[in-house]
């Protein structure tokens, strides 16, 4: 491999030329450099814009994301993208990136031990249930999530990755593989769309009846502050990426006018395809935003819900259905709603 043309360490170099991971060290203000970093066993499988989110503590998410898009994240010396899957003995580039001190020292802090309630634990796998306004995983302002705080929490464990991703106000049910086996296993089935995943949702308004299937493109983009964001868009968008999304009425709540609220529809949601904020975009798109969002809900609506004790967005991960990693039996796991919205619709 030549590596004469990057900014390497002497320890760097030995690393790569032994074949060993790179050491990962923290970045300050004063001095950044190019580093690789060789993928190990145990990161096989993982998703880029995630193997850099533990390499990058402390680099905000919208950065990671821009310097994959701009080419100076490499694999192999090869452009790639943030959904590219990083395999054993890969070589990953990062390019030089600064941060404050403050932010540095922040990021070396370790997560707060944490175990979460679990609804199968065993040697291959966790489905934990996942309370709202806790992140998955540490970036994007948030120094640390679940899996870094289950990591702290259970430090004999060798091996621990997030499977998939829950929005940070959304709580609910989600996997975490204790194997690099399972962890490919059961991203599989996501990718293939082998698994059932149906939401709990409390929208504004009373959802027709007949209206059980969304089929509608969605468009992500940036904000100008950097913050993501994603729309409904036409067919004919090159960047539209078809989603499709099953609703089903579970309960209508009749009008408080006590209260200042209108008529409200308690839904069960089945998503077809894992779009980033497929259910809330596409639901508010119907003219029935999710009660609380505060991205893509109504905002007079969420002051009046949050005086009633609603004081996150009602969006619940409540029904998760996928072959078992090692045995293949299809399990079904389900996570009742938390008390501040069962209270809230009861």
């Amino acid at each position: 491999m030549r590596i004469n043309h990057l900014q390497l360490s002497s320890a760097q170099v030995k690393h790569i030329i032994e074949g060993k991971p790179a050491q990962d060290r923290s970045q300050n203000t004063a001095t950044a450099s190019v580093r690789l970093i060789e993928v190990d066993e145990d990161s096989a499988g993982q998703r880029l814009d995630n193997f850099l989110m533990r390499h990058l503590k402390g680099v905000p998410k919208t950065h990671v994301y821009r310097i994959i898009r701009s080419g100076e994240v490499r694999i192999n010396k090869g452009r790639v993208s943030a959904e590219t899957r990083v395999q054993p003995g890969d070589v990953v580039r990062l390019p030089p990136v600064r941060i404050s001190d403050k932010v540095a020292e922040k990021a070396e802090r370790p997560a707060p031990a944490k175990d979460f309630p679990a609804l199968l634990d065993d040697e291959h796998m966790i489905a934990l249930s996942k309370p709202a306004g806790v992140a998955v995983h540490g970036g994007s302002g948030v120094s640390f999530g679940v899996i870094e705080q289950l990591r702290q929490a259970r430090p004999d464990a060798k091996f621990l990755e997030l499977v998939h991703r829950l929005d940070r106000e959304t709580s609910g049910i989600l996997l975490v593989a204790k194997k690099r086996s399972a962890l490919i296993n059961l991203q599989d089935q996501f990718r293939e769309r082998e698994t059932g995943k149906t939401y709990l949702a409390l929208v504004q308004g009373a959802w027709p009846a007949n209206k059980k299937v969304i089929d509608l493109p969605l468009h992500k983009y940036l904000q100008a502050d950097g913050e993501r964001r994603v729309r409904v868009t036409t067919a004919d968008d090159p960047d539209g990426m078809r989603s499709i999304t099953l609703v089903k009425v579970r309960k209508l709540i009749e009008p408080r006018p006590l209260q200042g609220l209108p008529a409200m529809s308690l839904l069960e949601v089945t998503i077809k395809t894992g779009r980033t904020h497929q259910i809330r975009v596409h639901l508010s798109s119907q003219g029935h935003p999710i009660v609380g969002d505060d991205k893509y809900g109504d905002f007079d609506l969420n002051r009046r819900v949050q005086k009633q004790g609603l004081k996150r967005m009602f969006l619940h991960a409540w029904r998760l259905q996928f072959n078992h990693p090692a045995s293949g039996e299809r399990v079904e796991l389900r996570a009742e709603l938390p008390p501040e919205l069962a209270d809230f619709v009861n």
